[in-house]
């Protein structure tokens, strides 16, 4: 799948790529330490906000989850 800014669609395959082999060589493995991807995330992330703002896509009232985000209360 594509990203929503064709410019950010290289960087989301990297980060899908890091993403899925710490997923499946490190943490079904039992090893949650660490996130080798989290700067992956952030350029893709800064990248998708940039499109967003460009293409002036509303986004009034989401929420946005990623690293060193709070988890909503239950």
């Amino acid at each position: 799948m594509n990203s929503v800014g064709e410019a950010c669609t290289e960087l989301k395959r990297e980060y899908d790529q890091c993403f899925n082999r710490w997923f499946a060589e490190h943490f079904l493995k039992g090893d949650r330490s660490g996130d080798p991807c989290t700067e992956t995330f952030r350029k893709y992330q800064r990248c998708v906000q940039k499109a967003i703002k460009e293409k002036d896509i509303p986004i009034d009232g989401v929420e946005f989850m990623g690293p060193n985000k709070d988890k909503p209360d239950s």
